[in-house]
Formats: C-alpha cells, structure tokens, sequence
C-alpha cells in the first residue's frame, strides 16, 4: 500500500516536527542541569538562577502541551517573555535609568494585555477542530422518531 505524496509530505512534516521538539526539550534540560551545576559551583542560589529555571520550566511545559495537543499554545510563549522581561527588570534595575525601567514595564503591560486580549478572542470565539481527514461536512442522523416511521 503506497501513500499518497500528501500523506508523505504531512508524514515528513510530522516526523521533523517531533525531532525539532525532541532537540528542544533536550537542549532545555541540558541548560537545566548546566544551572543547576552553576548554583551547586557557586554554592549559591539567586533570585535570577530561580527565574531562569521558571523559564526553562515554561519551555518544557510548551513542549509536552505541543506534544499532547498537537497545537501550539500561543499564550505560553508570550507567558515565557513576560518572565524573562521580569527578570532583566529584576536583575538588571540598578544600571537602568528611568525610562529604560518604563520601557521595559510598559511590554510586560502590553504583552499581559495581549494575552488578555487572546483569552477573550479564544472564549468568544472558540476554534473549530481540525482534523485534515475529516470531511468538512456532518453526516446527516437520522432521528430515531423518523426511523419508527
């Protein structure tokens, strides 16, 4: 039984996805363990070290949702940015003047509203499934009333 060259192509596209995700979850817990190693050098655990981890604790959860789902969730990235834009302001506030702090203040508030702003958007207007085998069209039930006729 051959496929056909959609069923290939979706297939490969599949199959390259999943490695790409594979690379990235490896490459998170590798950064991981290498932060982890830095702290237990160091004998020291920061406040940066513990956003750091939050953050590669975001990607990995990213990843398993992606794989669970098959969708990616686009609020999960711009949760990712928000924390990473906290910890610049965290750790690096005492070298920033005043409106660099307000730059940086002001993404965290426009990326908060975004995410906002996308949560409305998916509870008022949801999303229709997709499945790329699925026809588009419902298949007509009969009612039992009508079969007893």
């Amino acid at each position: 039984m051959s496929m056909t060259p959609r069923r290939a192509g979706l297939t490969s596209l599949k199959l390259m996805e999943n490695a790409a995700l594979l690379v990235i979850a490896l490459a998170t817990a590798i950064a991981i363990i290498q932060e982890v190693m830095l702290m237990i050098e160091q004998r020291e655990v920061r406040l940066g070290d513990l956003l750091l981890l939050f953050i590669y604790l975001e990607v990995l959860a990213m990843v398993g949702i992606y794989v669970k789902s098959g969708q990616l969730p686009v609020r999960m990235p711009i949760y990712i940015a928000i924390v990473a834009l906290a910890r610049y302001l965290i750790l690096d506030m005492k070298g920033m003047d005043f409106w660099q702090i307000m730059g940086v203040t002001l993404g965290v508030l426009l990326l908060a509203a975004a995410v906002l702003v996308i949560r409305y958007g998916h509870v008022r207007y949801p999303y229709e499934s997709y499945e790329a085998d699925v026809p588009t069209q419902p298949a007509q039930v009969q009612s039992p009333e009508r079969d007893k006729a």
